[in-house]
């Protein structure tokens, strides 16, 4: 046996198929915490009918190889070479059989990767590259084979074994032993393979497909919290009916498992018929879970149930094509939790994560396409990029072709692909096909980084009556990418006159125009568009729906902007005119404060949210969503140099101005809402409540707050009034936070899920002192550094949603999180790998700030044996 050094970087243009069908797999697990043995038996068969023979190559890493036999000869260590993490098998027969076994160690798994250990049960992580941390395998997703799999274990230990498919056939072995067998019909990649052993309760129920199929439904979970999973349960029911209405596709097995983990790296995983989840994404109840917990786990549950046939029955070619099956899968679910909700809501939603989360990735160090061209660890790109602006590519397909030709090239789609892994022009040619149209030029989309600038400027004609719109789009370069072309933008478009009254969209020589939202296509750099029969200059409501991912520039005036927010009939539009107005104010204020001036409040903004606050006929949860300003995080990606304290200041400036001018109005509301109904999770109530909390929030800004906030949290029956009063009491300093929080504390310090909640509460209160509190909560007996959640609870929030805090003047925060990603990244570089992308946008802040986040980047770098997943974020932030 030889070893070596693997290469970094991937290439998607260097992807060449595996050379090798593989007919089944036999896996065997002899099931121990401490030492897993695996053996695995595989069938190789070489495509190319006119070879003899070939080298096989096999992934695996960390690995303590006992046996390998190749066509019933065991094999001597000079028989093969091991390089990085490859396994190289010279000149094997066209025709092999080869059986491996190995020895893993679960419970020394910190990275939860492969078989890991979490709590009393072991279970696994594959996607993307987990699988060969347990056995010699081609560990690539276009290399599918079917599955049985035999797990053995002590029965008073693992008296739960679960794997992927049906079970076939199990029974007791010697020493108090037993075993499960389990089979797959369906051919699988690797990353989809899953096992769970340990002690574990379940809650089942059944669902009845629309052929007729019985199908058993089943969440396993820890047996305190078995009262916790109704609304898991009721979600995966709504949505494999939904999944039947909408798309036609219904559940292809017998049954359906649900496995719920403290420890896990993601929010949740596809395996086939085998789920496992993050237990964030499970587990809710009244006093324990809020509406957007409630909320997170309907979505969550929904897409990985999508993922059975976005993913799982037509999967990825290659991991440069993850966003064929993430951005599907995640508009699916978009769509499925607005259907359950309510849409507008959802998608103001949807836009705002698209717009704090994406689009600074798009502006940052790691910018890519949805289909990346090339990477050094995938794990680094599960981003926002291939997630949720993959799903707004995908909803452009939907915009432009109309649900019926959307669901045309779906169907075309399963037709021609089902059982294949494939690629994202597989999924465009599909939707051309179905459609008879050319959406070549759309696919650029998939090859292009960065968020287009769409600068729209506009003139009126009043002796013609007509309107003018130039729309002018442009991609500014990116780290990866300097040149840019133009992409196709659907340009949903209304017009308002100057009482908010909804206008025909008439180009010049149409006639019989409907009045309301009419779409264009601007697929140029420059397009022109000229409306006639227009008495006086419209008020323009552009990209309606956010029907294009863009920045989109206009110089509205404040008098047009309340004129959106008042009476455009696009929940987008209306919501998207109230947040520019707000961040007009806040950064014009941050200018004056800088130059030594006064800030105001200003008359107009004080009128729109007085509008809004007087509306009783909308969807109060529209209202919320309304109200809330921006964050400081959006804010500062509107600066070219981001003012850390000035928009801190600056914000809390025109939130206190608001509450005080319309104390009031916000009471009343507050008053109205505050009823005293006893907690009901439906559509209303969840409405009434966001509402509710979202006046509360202004109204800690005035002297009745703290008053108004304790007395919800005496009265509260549920989390999400309990959460609102108590994190309201922090953020304004009041003097009672800390008794909210220890009384939290002695109700709720043995949930682990809960306690997340009590962390994030304190990592997120502003100011430099925070960092001292964060330090002490890393001794608390609730806290693990081993624990994705907790790590993401406590020094994720303190890093990523407190910026007056991690951007200290003295650079303290940026010390306190280099050591953690350090301390992390011996533990689980994808943990530490996240936290440290809270360094991407250094270059965007005043010198002395850069100055101190370069050195600390600098010494994450010099670490010695840095992970690949820490190396690729540090060095693309640095250069």
């Amino acid at each position: 046996m030889k070893e070596g050094i693997a290469s970094d970087a991937k290439y998607r243009n260097d992807y060449t198929a595996y050379p090798w069908d593989i007919s089944h797999l036999e896996l065997h697990f002899d099931i121990a915490a401490k030492t897993t043995i695996v053996t695995a038996e595989m069938e190789y068969l070489l495509k190319d009918s006119a070879a003899d023979s070939a080298d096989l190559v096999l992934n695996g890493s960390g690995l303590k190889t006992l046996d390998i036999e190749l066509n019933g000869k065991m094999l001597a260590a000079d028989d093969y070479v091991i390089e990085g993490e490859s396994l190289t098998i010279s000149s094997a027969p066209r025709r092999s059989v080869l059986k491996t076994k190995v020895e893993i160690h679960p419970g020394a798994n910190s990275a939860l990767e492969g078989l890991y250990v979490s709590g009393d049960f072991l279970l696994t992580q594959c996607e993307a590259q987990g699988f060969r941390k347990i056995t010699w395998f081609p560990d690539r997703p276009d290399v599918m084979t079917s599955y049985q799999v035999t797990l053995e274990g002590e029965k008073s230990a693992f008296p739960v074994l679960l794997c992927n498919g049906n079970q076939v056939g199990s029974g007791d072995s010697a020493g108090g032993r037993h075993w499960v067998c389990w089979q797959d019909p369906y051919p699988k990649p690797s990353y989809l393979f899953a096992l769970v052993a340990g002690n574990l309760a379940l809650v089942e129920d059944r669902f009845k497909t629309r052929s007729g199929r019985d199908v058993r439904l089943r969440i396993y979970v820890e047996k305190e919290n078995l009262d916790r999973c109704e609304h898991a349960m009721q979600s995966l029911i709504n949505a494999m009916r939904w999944d039947e209405d909408r798309f036609g596709l219904e559940y292809d097995l017998d049954i359906y498992h649900i496995v719920a983990t403290n420890d896990f790296n993601m929010g949740a995983m596809e395996n086939k018929s085998l789920n496992i989840f993050n237990s964030k994404y499970v587990l809710a109840r009244p006093d324990t879970a809020t509406d957007s917990d409630y909320q997170g786990i309907e979505g969550v549950i929904g897409h990985e149930y999508f993922h059975n046939w976005t993913g799982n029955r037509v999967t990825c070619r290659d991991w440069f094509q993850l966003t064929l099956k993430e951005g599907l899968t995640v508009f699916r679910d978009e769509e499925f939790s607005a259907d359950m909700q309510s849409r507008a809501v959802k998608r103001i939603q949807d836009i705002r994560d698209l717009r704090s989360r994406q689009f600074p990735e798009d502006d940052g160090p790691m910018a890519h396409p949805i289909r990346p061209d090339k990477y050094v660890e995938i794990n680094n790109f599960y981003t926002a990029t291939v997630y949720q602006k993959g799903a707004a590519i995908i909803r452009m397909y939907h915009t432009l072709l109309g649900e019926d030709g959307f669901q045309k090239g779906m169907r075309l789609y399963f037709e021609r692909h089902d059982g294949e892994a494939v690629t994202c022009d597989d999924f465009l040619a599909a939707m051309a096909d179905a459609n008879q149209r050319d959406l070549k030029r759309f696919g650029r989309w998939y090859a292009q980084s960065g968020t287009p600038r769409v600068h729209v400027s506009d003139h009126y004609d009043a002796t013609g009556q007509t309107y003018t719109l130039t729309v002018r789009q442009h991609t500014p370069e990116t780290p990866d990418q300097q040149e840019k072309q133009a992409l196709v933008l659907p340009f949903a478009l209304g017009l308002l006159d100057s009482n908010g009254t909804e206008l025909a969209v008439q180009l010049a020589g149409e006639t019989g125009i409907a009045i309301g939202t009419r779409l264009f296509v601007v697929d140029e750099e420059k397009q022109e568009f000229t409306f006639t029969g227009l008495a006086e200059k419209p008020v323009p409501s552009l990209f309606r729906d956010f029907s294009a991912p863009v920045k989109i520039h206009f110089d509205y005036t404040p008098e047009q902007l309340a004129i959106l927010i008042a009476h455009d009939s696009d929940a987008f539009t209306r919501w998207n005119a109230a947040q520019l107005m707000a961040q007009n104010a806040i950064l014009e204020q941050c200018r004056r404060a800088a130059e030594g001036l006064g800030m105001v409040l200003e008359a107009s903004l004080v009128k729109a949210w007085r509008g809004v606050l007087s509306d009783y006929d909308a969807d109060p949860a529209l209202l919320a969503e309304t109200l809330k300003l921006p964050g400081e995080e959006y804010l500062a990606d509107q600066m070219d140099v981001v003012d850390v304290d000035g928009i801190h200041r600056a914000r809390n400036f025109i939130k206190q101005g608001l509450a005080r001018e319309l104390e009031d109005l916000f009471g009343r509301r507050y008053a109205e809402l505050n009823d005293g109904r006893a907690y009901c999770k439906s559509a209303s109530a969840v409405s009434r409540r966001s509402l509710k909390n979202t006046c509360l929030a202004f109204l800690l800004e005035t002297e009745n707050g703290e008053s108004l906030a304790a007395a919800q949290l005496q009265a509260s029956d549920n989390m999400t009034d309990t959460l609102a009063a108590i994190q309201g009491l922090v953020l304004s300093g009041s003097a009672k936070a800390a008794t909210a929080l220890s009384g939290f504390e002695d109700t709720w310090g043995s949930d682990a899920l809960v306690m997340d909640k009590w962390f994030m509460m304190q990592a997120v209160k502003p100011g430099g002192e925070t960092l001292e509190t964060v330090r002490k909560l890393m001794e608390h007996a609730a806290f693990s550094i081993r624990n994705p959640n907790k790590v993401r609870a406590l020094i994720g929030v303190f890093s990523m949603l407190n910026p007056t805090g991690f951007h200290a003047p003295d650079g303290s925060g940026y010390a306190f999180l280099a050591d953690c990603v350090i301390e992390l990244d011996g533990l689980n570089p994808q943990v530490a790998a996240r936290m440290a992308t809270a360094f991407n946008r250094w270059k965007r802040y005043d010198d002395g700030r850069k100055a101190m986040m370069r050195r600390e980047l600098q010494r994450i770098a010099s670490k010695q044996g840095l992970s690949g997943d820490v190396a690729e974020i540090v060095k693309n932030a640095l250069a």
